[in-house]
């Protein structure tokens, strides 16, 4: 099921997500993907206005708007998600991630395909709009606040307003990219935000192990206490 999917994604993409009764209660994107796949289906199926009431009930709860008519893939991810909009003749592939403010618009008022194409693989990072019918290729980066109004080859990231490639496809890896930013980008200001974003990381695998010991402590001690009361 399409749905178990987009939850197990979360864990591969948010170190912050600890079990999945959370991701499911409290994480606005999964819950959007949930509305989505219902209201696609009712769509699909003719039911057009409960499935655009379904969407428009998503938008109230989540902050995000997806065109029940948009066809999304496998693996699909949006983070935080407030702002979202996805319109309905968008196109997306398997395992691609958006992050909060993320709009695929339309450019025009003409009927058939306006929006964007996403690819397997694409990241898009906070506040990026992609505009028109466009296509974006597999494992295509879009930095944060870009605007892209024209067509990304594969494996290339892409910056700027309007937006720019920044890293030549040759070089480009089609691993996951927080926010749509590499490690190996020559940027001062990006190389900032990965120091930030790994010490966020190890931050969480402290945690996580602390929180471990601690409850080995506490499972211990109630333990000996037991043994204690029984001597007695």
């Amino acid at each position: 099921m399409r749905f178990i999917e987009d939850i197990q994604s979360v864990f591969e993409r948010d170190p912050a997500a600890r079990n999945t009764f959370e991701v499911i209660t409290c994480y606005a994107g999964v819950q959007a993907m949930l509305f989505y796949r219902l209201s696609h289906w009712l769509w699909l199926v003719k039911l057009k206005w409960l499935a655009r009431f379904v969407s428009t009930l998503a938008r109230w709860l989540t902050g995000i708007e997806i065109h029940p008519a948009a066809v999304i893939g496998r693996r699909f991810f949006i983070d935080h998600g407030m702002g979202v909009v996805i319109g309905e003749t968008t196109e997306i592939g398997d395992d691609c991630t958006l992050y909060h403010g993320v709009t695929l618009g339309g450019t025009t008022w003409k009927k058939g395909k306006r929006h964007p194409t996403l690819k397997n693989n694409v990241v898009i990072g906070a506040g990026a709009k992609i505009l028109g019918p466009i296509t974006l290729g597999n494992n295509v980066r879009v930095g944060s606040n870009s605007v892209v109004v024209k067509s990304v080859d594969k494996n290339q990231t892409v910056i700027g307003v309007p937006a720019r490639v920044l890293k030549d496809k040759k070089t480009q890896s089609d691993h996951f990219d927080s926010y749509a930013v590499g490690i190996d980008v020559d940027d001062p200001t990006v190389k900032a935000i990965n120091s930030i974003l790994s010490h966020l990381h190890d931050v969480d695998a402290q945690l996580h192990k602390v929180s471990k010991e601690l409850d080995i402590k506490d499972q211990v001690k109630g333990s000996v206490d037991d043994l204690e009361i029984e001597s007695k």
